[in-house]
C-alpha cells in the first residue's frame, strides 16, 4: 500500500474522531468531564470508552486501517447508551451522524447523562441483534465500496491483453482520493438500474456536488476506471445503454447531424427510451490512461506521442499486424506458449495470399519477441484510416490511428476560443463544467456573455483502451473529466473462462 493510500485512511480516522467533536464537548461535560477532551482525537474515544464502562483496548484497534473506523462507529454507540439511547435509529444516527446526533444530545436540555450502569441493564432482544447485524453488513460494505475499494468485472475485450474478459478486480478509491456520491440516496449494491424492475436504483432529493476527500492525480499509464463521459443520456433498452452510446445513434440516424437525429429520437420514444443519468450513475468504464491535463497528445500510425516525445506501448496491449515470416512452419504449441498467440482462432491469425504473410493479433510484448527470436521478418501494424473519430467535425481529418495533436485541458488553464477549437472543448466547457456556451456567427458566448478566453475549472484526462483496434475509449468520445473518475484497478483477485485461470490470480494490474 502506497503511502499517500495510508494517509488518506488516517486522514479519514481523523475525520471521524473530529468531526463530532462540538457535541461531544458538551456531552463530555454533563458526564462531569472537562469538555476540552473531546478534541484529542484517540483519547476522546478513550475517555467514551471510560464513561461507558467498555474495554479500553478498543481504542488501539481504531489504529488499524479500514477496520479503525468500524470500531470508532462502535464506540459511538455504546457511548449513548450511557444517555439512555437504544433503539436502532438511535444507534444508526450515533454511528453514522454523529456530527449531527452528538451535537443535539449535548446541547438539548432534555437530554442527560445516565451512566454505565443504567446502559448495561437494557437487553436486546434475538430479533434485534440479526437487524443490528444486518444493518451493521450493509453499512460496513457500503462505506468500503466508497472509501476503499470495489469489485469490478472486466465485461469486454477492450484491455486486452492486459485484463481478460470475466477477470474480477479490486478497484482502489483511495489513488486519487475518495469521491462523494453524488446520489446518496441510492439502493445498497445497485449501480443504477433495478432488477426485473429495470427503474432507477436511486432518487435525486439530494444532489451532492463533486466532493473528494484528499485528491491525488491520475498518473500517465494508470489503469483507471471511470464513469462514462458520454452516459449522462441513454437509450434505456438491452441492446443500447453504454454499448450503443445515445450520441452515436442521433448522429447516425440524423446521418452527422445531432439535431436532427435527436429530433429522430424524441419524435419515437418507444422506440428510444432515454434515461438521463447524474455523473456518478453513469456506466463504469475501464481504460488507461495515456495522457494527463496539460499534456499535448498525438498518434501516429498507432504510436503514441505525448509533449513530443514517443510513448512505449504496454506490454500486454494488442493490435493487428501483418506479419511476414522466413517461411518456416508455425508451430501451435510454440505459438501459444511463447506468443500467447492461438493459430486456431480466426480472430487471431488470418492467412494472406501470400505464404509466409500473416494478419495477426500480437501483444506489443509478442511484437518484440518475434523480430528478436528472427521468427518474423518484418511486423507492420494495420492502420485503419476512418474518420468517424471525437470530434466529429469536417474541419478534422484525424483517424483512430492518427490522431491530433491535441492539448489535454488543465485545471485553471486558459484557452482562447477559435472556430477551429470549438468542436473540441464545447462539450467540456458546456456539459461538465455547467455552462450555457455557444459560438454564433464566429463569437463565442457563456453564459449569454461574450468572451473570447475560457479557464478550465477541471482537469482532464485521455483514455485509451489497450486492445487499440477494439476499444471504444477517448478517440470517440473525448475527456474524461476529474470528476468522472472512480478509482485505480489494483489487482485482479479472480479469473475465469470455462474454468479458473489459475495464473491470473493475486495479479497486480500495471
Amino acid at each position: 500500500m502506497a503511502s499517500h493510500q495510508l494517509q488518506v485512511l488516517a486522514l479519514i480516522q481523523l475525520v471521524i474522531l473530529l468531526l463530532p467533536s462540538i457535541g461531544l464537548y458538551k456531552m463530555f461535560e454533563k458526564a462531569g468531564v472537562e469538555g476540552w477532551k473531546a478534541f484529542i482525537p484517540f483519547y476522546n474515544t478513550w475517555i467514551m470508552q471510560q464513561l461507558a464502562d467498555r474495554p479500553k483496548h478498543w481504542v488501539f484497534w481504531q489504529l488499524i486501517p479500514v477496520i479503525g473506523w468500524f470500531i470508532s462507529m462502535g464506540i459511538f454507540v455504546e457511548f449513548v447508551k450511557t444517555f439512555g439511547k437504544f433503539r436502532l435509529y438511535q444507534h444508526a444516527l450515533a454511528a453514522l451522524l454523529p456530527v449531527v446526533y452528538f451535537p443535539y444530545l449535548g446541547f438539548s436540555p432534555k437530554e442527560k447523562f445516565q451512566g454505565a450502569t443504567q446502559a448495561k441493564k437494557y437487553k436486546k432482544s434475538t430479533s434485534r441483534e440479526w437487524i443490528d447485524a444486518g444493518v451493521f453488513a450493509i453499512v460496513a460494505a457500503t462505506l468500503i465500496r466508497t472509501f476503499v475499494f470495489e469489485a469490478y468485472t472486466i465485461p469486454t475485450g477492450s484491455m486486452e491483453k492486459t485484463l481478460l474478459i470475466n477477470d474480477f478486480l479490486f478497484v482502489s478509491k483511495f489513488s486519487y482520493g475518495p469521491r462523494i456520491p453524488n446520489t446518496p440516496l441510492s439502493v445498497p449494491f445497485v449501480h443504477n438500474t433495478m432488477p426485473i424492475t429495470n427503474g432507477n436504483s436511486y432518487v435525486e432529493w439530494i444532489k451532492i456536488p463533486y466532493t473528494r476527500w484528499f485528491p491525488s492525480p491520475v498518473k500517465r499509464g494508470d489503469v483507471v476506471v471511470f464513469n462514462f463521459p458520454a452516459g449522462d443520456t441513454v437509450i434505456n433498452l438491452p441492446d443500447y445503454q453504454s454499448l450503443v452510446p445515445y450520441y452515436d445513434v442521433i448522429r447516425n440516424l440524423g446521418h452527422g447531424n445531432v439535431d436532427s437525429g435527436r429530433q429522430i429520437v424524441l419524435d419515437h420514444p418507444d422506440d428510444y427510451p432515454l434515461v438521463i443519468r447524474p455523473v456518478d450513475k453513469k456506466e463504469n468504464y475501464i481504460k488507461r490512461c495515456v495522457a494527463v491535463a496539460g499534456d499535448t497528445l498525438q498518434i501516429k500510425d498507432q504510436v503514441l506521442y505525448i509533449n513530443g516525445q514517443k510513448q512505449t506501448f504496454p506490454p500486454e496491449s494488442q493490435t493487428y499486424y501483418t506479419v511476414v515470416t522466413k517461411g518456416q512452419p508455425l508451430d501451435e504449441t510454440l505459438m501459444r506458449d511463447e506468443y500467447n498467440l492461438d493459430m486456431t482462432s480466426g480472430e487471431e491469425v488470418r492467412s494472406t495470399d501470400s505464404p509466409n504473410k500473416y494478419i495477426m493479433l500480437l501483444t506489443w510484448a509478442a511484437h518484440e519477441k518475434m523480430l528478436k527470436n528472427g521468427l518474423a521478418v518484418s511486423i507492420q501494424p494495420e492502420l485503419d484510416s476512418n474518420r468517424e473519430v471525437y470530434p466529429y467535425a469536417d474541419s478534422y481529418t484525424w483517424s483512430r490511428d492518427n490522431y491530433g495533436p491535441l492539448w489535454i485541458p488543465a485545471s485553471g488553464a486558459t484557452l482562447t476560443l477559435t472556430a477551429q477549437n470549438y468542436p473540441l472543448y464545447e462539450r467540456a466547457i458546456r456539459v461538465y463544467e455547467g455552462n450555457k456556451f455557444e459560438m454564433k456567427d464566429g463569437k463565442f458566448f457563456l453564459n449569454d456573455q461574450p468572451v473570447t478566453q475560457y479557464t478550465f475549472k477541471m482537469n482532464y484526462y485521455w483514455m485509451m483502451g489497450d486492445n487499440r483496434h477494439g476499444s471504444q475509449d477517448s478517440r470517440y468520445w473525448g475527456f474524461v473529466p476529474e470528476d468522472h473518475v472512480v478509482g485505480e484497478a489494483w489487482l485482479i483477485w479472480m479469473s475465469w473462462n470455462k474454468g479458473v485461470r489459475w495464473s491470473r490470480l493475486f495479479k497486480k494490474i500495471k
